[in-house]
C-alpha cells in the first residue's frame, strides 16, 4: 500500500492524548502507550527510537512528509499508522466507533467501573478498615460551625491520604446530606467545557448514583452538550478518589459529578455547544435551591507540580520545595480571601508557574458554595525520594 491509498484520517494522522511509560526488556529501551479512556484494553510498546517518530505525528503534516522528514520506510510507517489507528491512538472512524461502543457500554451498564479506589482494598470490609485507620491517626479540626464543602486531594492514597482524611474527618459524624457534588478535574479529555456525568460511580465499598432530578434540570437547561464529552469521565481520576471517603461517610447518597476546566485557558468554540463555568455554576445553585434538601461540595484539587515529571529541567532539592510552599502559600491565601476573580487573576499573572492542577473546581466552588469563611486545615508535599516529582496538596473547610 502506498500513502495515497491511506484513508482520510491517515494522509495527515493526528494523535489523541495518551499516556506513555518506559520500559526496559532484555537491555532494550521500549515505550508503552495506552489510551487513558482504555478503548482498547492492549497496550501498544514500541522501541524507543520509533516513539520519537508517533511525536512527530501532530495533525499538520502528510505521512509521507513526517517518513521522509525522519527516514522511515513506507511501509513501515504506514504499518505504524494503522497499528496506532487500531489501538484507538489517532483521531478518525476508528477511534470514534471505540468510543461510541464503550460510551453505549457504559450506559448500559450505569456506572462507571472501580478503576483508581481499587488501590483502597480488595474488598469491602478490608477498604473500610484502611479508611477507619486513617482517620484514627487523624487530628480533629474542631470545628464548631458545619461545613458546607471542602477542599481534598485527587492524589493517590498512598501520598495523600493525610490531606484526604483531615478534610473528610468533621462528616463522619454528621447527618448524611441529599447529595454531594463532587467538582474534578478533567486532566486526559478533550472536553473543554464543564462536562457532567448522566451514570454513576462504583468503588470498592458500593455504587454512588447521580442526583436524577439534578442531572435532569440540568441537561433541559444546557442541552446535550453538557454530557456530550461523557467519555472523559471514564479516564479521570479525580473524582472517584473522592467517593470512598463519602461513602464512609455518608453511605452510597447520590451524587453531582462535574469536570470543571480550567479558567486560564480559553474555551474552543468549535460547535457552541459546550458550557463554560461562568454559565454553569449560577445554574446550577439555582437549581439545587429550586429542588431543596441539603448539598454538600467537595472540591476534587491537587495543588503544584514540579519536577522531572512534569517538565522541569532537575530534580527537586529542598530550595525548589522551600520556593514551592511559599507560593503555594500565598496563593492558598488569595484563595482563602474568598475572591473568585482575585484567585484567578494572581494564577494568570504568573502563569500558573507551579502547574497548579485545580484552578477551575477551586475557583468554581468558591462561587457554588459561596462560604463565610474558608480554613486551611492542613497543606502536604509528596516528593519521591530521587526528586523526580513533587505534588502538593491541601486540605480546607468552607463553612
Amino acid at each position: 500500500m502506498s500513502f495515497s491509498d491511506l484513508p482520510e484520517h491517515l494522509l495527515m494522522p493526528a494523535l489523541r492524548q495518551f499516556q506513555a511509560w518506559p520500559l526496559k526488556q532484555k537491555d532494550e529501551q521500549f515505550v508503552a502507550l495506552r489510551d487513558p479512556y482504555m478503548l482498547r484494553k492492549e497496550t501498544m510498546v514500541v522501541p524507543a527510537n520509533i516513539f520519537g517518530i508517533i511525536q512527530r505525528i501532530d495533525g499538520n503534516t502528510l505521512a509521507a512528509d513526517i517518513a521522509a522528514s525522519t527516514k522511515a520506510p513506507a511501509d513501515k510507517f504506514i504499518e505504524l499508522l494503522k497499528k496506532l489507528d487500531e489501538a484507538g491512538l489517532l483521531w478518525g472512524p476508528t477511534s470514534s466507533q471505540l468510543e461510541k461502543d464503550a460510551i453505549s457500554k457504559l450506559q448500559e451498564e450505569g456506572t462507571f467501573p472501580v478503576r483508581s479506589s481499587g488501590t483502597l482494598g480488595e474488598t469491602e470490609e478490608a477498604s473500610r478498615e484502611q479508611l477507619h485507620d486513617w482517620f484514627s491517626e487523624t487530628e480533629d479540626p474542631e470545628f464548631e460551625t458545619a461545613l458546607k464543602g471542602i477542599i481534598a486531594p485527587h492524589l493517590d492514597y498512598t501520598r495523600g491520604w493525610p490531606n484526604y482524611a483531615s478534610a473528610y474527618y468533621v462528616w463522619q459524624n454528621v447527618e448524611a446530606p441529599d447529595r454531594v457534588v463532587v467538582l474534578g478535574t478533567n486532566h486526559f479529555g478533550e472536553g473543554d467545557g464543564v462536562v457532567l456525568s448522566t451514570i454513576g460511580f462504583s468503588t470498592p465499598l458500593g455504587t454512588c448514583p447521580v442526583d436524577q432530578q439534578v442531572i435532569e434540570a440540568l441537561v433541559e437547561k444546557f442541552g446535550e452538550g453538557i454530557t456530550k464529552d461523557l467519555i472523559d469521565h471514564a479516564a479521570e481520576h479525580s473524582i472517584e478518589l473522592q467517593l470512598p471517603w463519602i461513602q464512609h461517610c455518608f453511605g452510597n447518597v447520590p451524587i453531582v459529578a462535574l469536570l470543571i476546566p480550567c479558567p486560564l485557558i480559553e474555551m474552543i468554540e468549535e460547535d457552541g455547544e459546550r458550557t463554560s463555568t461562568e454559565e454553569f455554576i449560577p445554574v446550577l445553585r439555582t437549581i439545587l435551591d429550586e429542588i431543596g434538601g441539603s448539598t454538600l461540595v467537595v472540591a476534587s484539587a491537587d495543588l503544584s507540580h514540579v519536577g522531572q515529571q512534569f517538565g522541569e529541567p532537575r530534580p527537586v532539592d529542598d530550595q525548589r520545595k522551600f520556593d514551592v510552599e511559599r507560593h503555594d502559600r500565598e496563593m492558598m491565601t488569595k484563595f482563602i480571601a474568598n475572591d473568585t476573580d482575585d484567585f484567578i487573576s494572581a494564577m494568570k499573572w504568573h502563569n500558573n508557574s507551579t502547574h497548579w492542577c485545580s484552578i477551575g473546581n477551586m475557583s468554581a466552588v468558591l462561587n457554588l458554595v459561596q462560604p463565610n469563611e474558608i480554613e486551611l486545615i492542613d497543606y502536604r508535599q509528596a516528593c519521591d525520594e530521587r526528586g523526580i516529582a513533587l505534588v502538593s496538596s491541601c486540605a480546607m473547610a468552607l463553612l
